[in-house]
């Protein structure tokens, strides 16, 4: 049990029977009351945000959040599905509200971490931030119109479409910002 002044930034508590990591938070006392806690949390199923405060006389659980390795197999439809790394009869599915626009960066046979709430309940997954992408389509080059900052659309390996400068080519590798899809670079491989 974690008292009232014990929620702090990056904790995780159980809140209305969920998982809510814990944003800010801010102990104060207005004029002659006791203290409150005035928290910003955030769900970690729903991805919804509050402001709650919390007194002196309140306690909370600290939630039971682990992390497990699942591997992506591939997409069907609505469902996502993935496998133990170890045991590949292992299976299971990920709903795509869990994923969201990361599946379009997803690789096949990659492992993942998946982040867990009370041993069973899958939800979010881990990916990088930035990450190495194979360019599988690109439109050819046209000549000038370098210095306007123009870019073309380019189709990568997993399907995701983005957009980069006009030198990239087929074949090429390229870093991508998953969170925002945008490139970020071309990939130079290190010697």
């Amino acid at each position: 049990m974690l008292e009232y002044n014990e929620i702090k930034p990056k904790v995780v508590i159980v809140f209305e029977g969920e998982p809510w990591e814990v944003l800010d938070s801010h102990v104060f006392r207005k004029q002659q009351r006791k203290p409150v806690n005035q928290t910003t949390l955030r769900n970690l199923i729903t991805g919804r945000t509050l402001e709650h405060s919390f007194h002196q006389s309140d306690k909370v659980h600290e939630a039971d959040v682990s992390k497990k390795d699942a591997k992506y197999l591939y997409q069907k439809g609505s469902e996502i599905w993935f496998c133990s790394p170890d045991n590949p009869k292992d299976r299971f599915t990920l709903p795509f509200d869990v994923i969201g626009k990361k599946i379009n960066f997803m690789i096949p046979n990659t492992v993942y971490t998946a982040r867990v709430f009370n041993e069973d309940h899958i939800f979010s997954l881990d990916m990088p931030i930035k990450d190495v992408y194979e360019v599988k389509e690109a439109p050819p080059n046209i000549k000038g119109n370098t210095a306007s900052g123009s870019s073309k659309p380019v189709i990568l390996k997993t399907g995701a479409t983005v957009l980069t400068p006009f030198f990239i080519e087929a074949g090429d590798k390229i870093v991508v910002n998953i969170e925002t899809g945008e490139y970020i670079e071309r990939y130079k491989d290190k010697e």
